[in-house]
């Protein structure tokens, strides 16, 4: 990804750009874990919505993108069908577990919601950026065009988020918050090992 790209993202450092070869070469496992990541997605804005039900704003933009998560499972596992693939058990995702420990304890309900928040604006970038790589390398015309269309919808995601945490805190707080985060995410991204057998 371009520069000016990863700066639309907000993103400090580009994946590493053996990933995108690893993933064409190892793409069943790609698919199995990008299935799991989309359900976690739908799941982790569901949660949102139960933990914050009073925050109006926070609901109306979660609610159509439960559904819209849980329906590119579901196109995730139609990729996986006509290739012959199983769903088999859930990985550990190692970059969220890091991403989750970067998230600070304490403070106001609403501090806590920019932290949730901020985290997943972060995984949602990420994911589009890789959804990047994969429509622009991978050699499966069928799958370069599926994650084409992903890596715009991941985008409107991680705005969503972003929208989110600045509806209920000061914006320049949640500026401040998001590039402390931005450079953790780097050093996570930094030290990250590249799997064959994982999205992140």
């Amino acid at each position: 990804m371009e520069n000016n790209q990863l700066t639309t993202l907000g993103l400090k450092l580009p994946s590493d750009p053996r990933w995108v070869n690893i993933a064409e070469m190892n793409i069943a496992d790609i698919l199995i874990d990008h299935a799991f990541c989309e359900q976690k997605a739908a799941t982790k804005c569901i949660t949102l919505i139960v933990k914050y039900p009073d925050c109006e704003f926070l609901v109306d933009t979660l609610s159509p993108v439960v559904t819209e998560e849980w329906g590119h499972f579901q196109a995730v596992l139609k990729e996986m069908k006509k290739r012959n693939i199983q769903l088999t058990n859930k990985r550990k995702d190692e970059y969220v577990i890091q991403l989750d420990k970067c998230k600070r304890g304490g403070g106001s309900r609403y501090d806590q919601l920019m932290e949730d928040t901020l985290v997943f604006a972060l995984i949602e970038a990420r994911s589009a950026e890789r959804f990047k790589l994969l429509s622009e390398h991978i050699s499966d015309q069928t799958l370069s065009k599926f994650y084409h269309e992903l890596m715009i919808a991941e985008a409107l995601h991680y705005r969503n988020f972003i929208e989110i945490a600045e509806q209920y805190n000061p914006k320049e707080k949640v500026r401040v918050r998001w590039e402390e985060l931005l450079i953790q995410e780097a050093e996570i991204m930094k030290n990250l090992e590249v799997r064959e057998d994982r999205f992140h």
